[in-house]
């Protein structure tokens, strides 16, 4: 079970992405392709950490493909400082009381604060 509500993670992105003109996000039901289809996209953009995300995401983009070939998908890589980190991680930290800062969005910094109320006057 998710952390955080669908509502609760569309803040944060909201939030997050909040000055970027060209950037929306929104929730919807179905198969990704389908969704991008109607909005009139051409590609899906994934992050790949590390060689695990690898075999995981080519069998989503391969099925993509055949449900829909002309939408695309693309793959990105992150930066070396944060190719470690997963969800999990991140929330771990943050139920134990840890620090968090400089390695999720402010808008998620706050709302793992308030969920876990662990780390309320700690100085990162």
């Amino acid at each position: 079970m998710p952390l955080f509500t669908v509502e609760e993670r569309l803040a944060m992105m909201e939030k997050t992405l909040k000055g970027y003109d060209r950037v929306s996000c929104e929730v919807f039901e179905g198969l990704l392709v389908e969704h991008v289809k109607e909005k009139k996209g051409i590609a899906i953009i994934r992050g790949l950490r590390a060689v695990s995300d690898f075999e995981y995401e080519l069998q989503m983009a391969l099925m993509n493909r055949r449900l829909l070939s002309e939408i695309e998908t693309a793959f990105m890589m992150p930066s070396e400082e944060y190719s470690y980190l997963t969800a999990t991680i991140i929330k771990e930290i943050a139920s134990l009381g840890g620090c968090v800062k400089g390695l999720v969005p402010l808008p998620v910094e706050r709302a793992l604060k308030e969920k876990f109320k662990l780390m309320k006057g700690k100085n990162c």
